[in-house]
């Protein structure tokens, strides 16, 4: 049997039985272009040579996670709120890269914890077939991604973690869950 094809109005089909469906994928699709940006901020700021590898790879795979949930929602269904992640992701890459490449994994190993949570969460409410399963399979792809980025970010940062990196890593996963609970809903 071919797999199911997902689109906006394959998901909308899936939302009057799966009533969580549209805002998970919402938020989805702001965290994503929030990632996106963070990206593009380390870019912007860092000159170290290996951050900026780092970033330029995981800017390609967020780069394909938004183009696959621009398929999955219309334009009306994704958050109205973009604006505000596209400046905060920016920002959220920026800053760090300011600071130096630990603070960049700091940042990238906080963010991607909370998106393992996040996709595990909805991947957990899905069936594993037809075409929910399709996007249960979408989004655990997607979050196996995820926790490669925050794997070799741990890795590359190492077992040091002082007070002011633990301090930052908590304000990025609290602001990560913020921003999610917001793009649920607007």
């Amino acid at each position: 049997m071919p797999a199911p094809t997902l689109d906006a109005a394959t998901v909308a089909r899936l939302a009057a039985r799966h009533p969580l469906l549209i805002g998970d994928l919402r938020s989805n699709h702001a965290g994503e272009t929030g990632a996106v940006m963070i990206y593009r901020g380390i870019l912007t700021c860092s000159r170290d040579a290996a951050v900026r590898d780092f970033a330029a790879r995981h800017l390609k795979t967020e780069a394909g996670h938004l183009r696959l949930l621009d398929g999955l929602l219309e334009p009306s269904q994704r958050s109205r709120l973009l604006p505000i992640w596209r400046v905060a992701g920016w920002l959220t890459g920026a800053l760090p890269a300011l600071a130096g490449p630990a603070a960049v994994q700091v940042t990238i190993e906080a963010v991607e914890t909370f998106v393992d949570h996040h996709y595990q969460e909805q991947i957990d409410r899905l069936p594993e077939t037809g075409e929910a399963g399709a996007v249960r399979a979408l989004l655990e792809r997607c979050r196996l991604e995820e926790v490669e980025h925050r794997d070799e970010a741990a890795e590359l940062l190492g077992a040091g973690r002082g007070w002011l990196a633990r301090l930052w890593g908590g304000i990025v996963g609290r602001g990560s869950a913020a921003a999610v609970a917001a793009a649920r809903r607007i």
